[in-house]
């Protein structure tokens, strides 16, 4: 067997999914970590090995986009947490490839034109290409409708729900102020506080329905709360009875007037809620209604204390897997329907 290629690869930005992405790349056979970009002061000049818990690897953090830029490096692996199109298009004109984790990025004709212009004009100035890809939106939104659908001859809805279980998240802050988890249902105030759910899934649902010929005139927003029965205790604190235990953000994909994708984010910190939701244990769920009807369930086997270390990896571990597929690809934006399937090498390189 010939031995594979080697991509050099740029791990841009260290949050928890991040720092997974940092040390898989580190680990990888194929992969040569050359540059790490940091935003935060604390991290920059560290080494990126012990960043992500390994020794040292020889590779400095920096939050200097330029000592970037001249890595050349072949890859960059965009986990930012703002969509810079300013520094994503000196990222691609250099001849630097980028696998982001960006909800923007997963359908061209969803960006504003003027902004999508720009991407594609870095892409034809460095030769490179986009891709955006990751669990949720992608897995679970795109790779996974696609391979269901392809046993099916007519189409009439298909829903995923995903459901996160955080009784044992130890996020105060997460959970009660961003969250808004144990405050009365009246401070969810109205639709504008969903309106996230159709900008992140919205161009994601919207490849799936292109795919299949089946155009989405419109993605609708929308989403509820239910308050628990009783008052629990949970890991990062109190849920007052009355008060909001669980909430689902719901992201519609509208055609000829019909709902037909739909993706259900379910958030719960108690199954015993008001009204009673359907709900399963943190995973995913999706039901496809056709001629050929299906019902998936995707759960993770682990205990709920193993979920922190666990979870990183569904986001981190596509993007990573994507890099040669993506450095391979004609240059522009490319979806998940442009690339071949993506296939995790896990093998030695030899």
């Amino acid at each position: 067997m010939p031995e594979r290629p080697t991509y050099r690869v740029v791990q841009w930005a260290t949050g928890n999914v991040g720092l997974r992405s940092l040390r898989v790349v580190i680990e990888h056979p194929d992969l040569e970590l050359v540059g790490l970009f940091v935003y935060s002061d604390a991290k920059a000049g560290r080494d990126a090995g012990e960043l992500c818990g390994l020794g040292p690897v020889g590779v400095t953090a920096t939050q200097d986009v330029d000592e970037i830029l001249a890595l050349e490096a072949d890859c960059v692996i965009y986990m930012g947490d703002r969509f810079d199109v300013d520094v994503l298009c000196r990222l691609l004109a250099s001849g630097a490839n980028v696998v982001a984790t960006r909800g923007e990025l997963h359908r061209p004709a969803s960006l504003d034109p003027a902004v999508r212009e720009r991407i594609e004009a870095a892409c034809r100035e460095g030769g490179t290409t986009v891709h955006s890809t990751g669990s949720s939106p992608g897995f679970i939104s795109e790779a996974l409708p696609l391979v269901l659908t392809s046993i099916q001859r007519r189409l009439d809805s298909l829903v995923i729900d995903e459901f996160a279980d955080l009784s044992s998240r130890d996020s105060p802050e997460l959970l009660f102020d961003l969250m808004g988890f144990g405050k009365d249902p009246s401070a969810f105030g109205g639709s504008r506080r969903w309106e996230h759910g159709a900008m992140s899934f919205g161009p994601s649902l919207s490849v799936v329905a292109d795919a299949l010929g089946l155009p989405l005139d419109s993605v609708e927003a929308s989403g509820e709360v239910a308050t628990a029965r009783h008052t629990t205790q949970i890991a990062a604190g109190t849920i007052e009875a009355g008060t909001v235990a669980a909430q689902r953000m719901i992201a519609t994909g509208m055609h000829k007037g019909e709902p037909l994708l739909t993706f259900r984010a379910n958030w719960y910190c108690t199954p015993d809620i008001e009204p009673a939701w359907p709900l399963q244990a943190s995973g995913w769920h999706v039901a496809v209604a056709g001629d050929a009807p299906l019902d998936v369930t995707v759960s993770f086997p682990v205990a709920p204390e193993d979920y922190a270390a666990m979870t990183p990896g569904l986001t981190a571990h596509r993007p990573v897997n994507a890099i040669p597929y993506v450095v391979a690809a004609e240059p522009g934006i490319r979806t998940i329907v442009d690339l071949p399937q993506v296939i995790a090498m896990l093998g030695a390189n030899r």
